[in-house]
């Protein structure tokens, strides 16, 4: 455990001064409910002493009563213990009264003494030397009680069997409640103990599925290299050869003389320049170096940006993507990893502002040099993210899409990215307003 021993006892007697609290308040009105009640016992037993009996239950559930209301105090929270302390001897000197002013060591009520005493044992969660006080203290209220009854002890022997007894009925609820004590702790330490077990649980558990969701990513990323791999060979070829057909058709004299027929060969064109583009950057993708380290290759994040633009052009569709970078913007990093989080940041740009209505959507990339680093800011006008949502957007899972729509994992794994590369990725955000989201990259020397 990461918690001390000291630590522990601490915390165990914070939960133990709130359970102490609860038990004296519950305790305490069930002794008031059985005090008054006694008034049973006293018809039965005392009949004659049944109205001042009376009046001395009703006065003691009072000072009872009052006790438990010091506990709405700071106060009274303070002094938990002491307070039941003095209000549990309430009783106890009741019923030594009664026994004082009745029949001494020959009154049945010395039984009731020794029920209270077991029963602040079993019921209250106090320490055993308190425990072993108030039995003592009970003991001494019995002794008075029979020594200052009229006439004094009558009885010596049964005197004595019964203090002995109530003697014994202290000893023994002392040392259950110090068992009880050491139980209660022992029962205190299993459950922080699985608390912290259940924590080390839940991080384990976050970990793997932040690793699921980079190996998922990587997967995604291996066969995307796959994929480009033989469309390099596929689609390269035959694009290279309808460029050289259209070159060679808007040289024609039919082509030139006919506006129309041009326009529709440069259309084309540009057409297959964009697939010569697309089939460009998937090469980022085919010849990725499984093991190579996340920063130890120059390249340019202009280069990467332009990559990304293209590869996410379907989701950017009617969204305006403006740049302001600097005139070098050679990093060392990932390029293919780079890109995945600029395709990950437009993607999730793009369909917030969507779903929104945005009138006029844009994406502003923004990348200037700082103490080495590119510290690169991507900007939206979108609809914002919520402030409760904001600090949990780089969650494992978190998501504020449409079920099935996405899983929650880009961010993570993009976060993991960044700082793979020796940054932070952090979002920042108006609500209704904008959302940014900024990250650094070192500098290739």
């Amino acid at each position: 455990m990461t918690t001390s021993l000291g630590g522990l006892q601490s915390n165990y007697r914070e939960e133990l001064r709130d359970y102490r609290l609860l038990c004296s308040k519950a305790g305490g009105l069930t002794v008031i409910v059985l005090v008054l009640m006694g008034v049973a016992l006293d018809y039965v037993v005392y009949p004659d002493e049944q109205k001042r009996f009376a009046i001395i239950r009703l006065l003691t559930s009072a000072a009872i009563g009052l006790a438990l209301l010091s506990f709405y105090t700071t106060t009274g929270k303070r002094h938990v213990q002491i307070i039941t302390f003095l209000w549990l001897l309430l009783p106890q000197a009741m019923i030594s009264w009664m026994i004082y002013v009745t029949q001494g060591e020959q009154s049945l009520f010395y039984a009731g003494l020794m029920l209270t005493i077991f029963a602040v044992g079993i019921l209250f969660p106090s320490g055993y030397w308190q425990t072993l006080a108030f039995g003592l203290a009970t003991v001494a209220l019995y002794y008075i009680a029979c020594v200052a009854h009229a006439g004094g002890i009558h009885d010596p022997s049964k005197f004595l069997f019964q203090l002995i007894l109530i003697f014994f009925c202290a000893l023994a609820s002392s040392v259950y409640t110090y068992f009880n004590e050491k139980g209660r702790f022992q029962l205190f330490r299993l459950k922080e103990e699985l608390a912290h077990k259940n924590d080390q649980l839940a991080r384990t558990n976050e970990s793997l599925a932040q690793i699921k969701g980079q190996l998922l990513q990587q997967e995604k990323m291996a066969a995307i290299g796959t994929l480009s791999a033989g469309l390099l060979h596929e689609v390269n070829n035959p694009v290279n050869f309808c460029l050289m057909a259209i070159e060679i058709g808007m040289e024609e004299p039919q082509a030139k003389s006919s506006p129309s027929l041009m326009e529709c060969l440069t259309d084309v064109k540009q057409g297959m320049q964009r697939i010569q583009h697309i089939v460009s950057d998937l090469k980022t993708f085919a010849y990725r170096r499984p093991g190579a380290a996340a920063d130890d290759v120059p390249f340019l994040f202009e280069k990467a940006l332009d990559s990304s633009i293209r590869l996410s052009a379907h989701e950017l569709r009617g969204v305006s993507v403006t740049r302001e970078l600097s005139d070098d913007t050679l990093v060392l990093g990932d390029e293919a990893a780079i890109i995945g989080v600029l395709i990950n940041l437009f993607s999730n740009a793009a369909l917030a502002m969507q779903k929104a209505g945005t009138a006029s959507p844009r994406i502003h990339v923004a990348a200037e040099w700082r103490d080495d680093r590119l510290h690169v800011n991507v900007r939206d006008n979108g609809p914002g993210i919520a402030a409760e949502n904001l600090a949990r957007v780089f969650e494992p899972f978190f998501t504020t899409r449409e079920v099935g729509q996405g899983l929650g994992l880009g961010l993570s794994i993009s976060y993991a990215v960044v700082e793979r590369h020796g940054g932070t990725l952090f979002a920042e955000s108006k609500l209704g307003e904008w959302t940014a989201f900024n990250f650094d990259l070192p500098r290739a020397e």
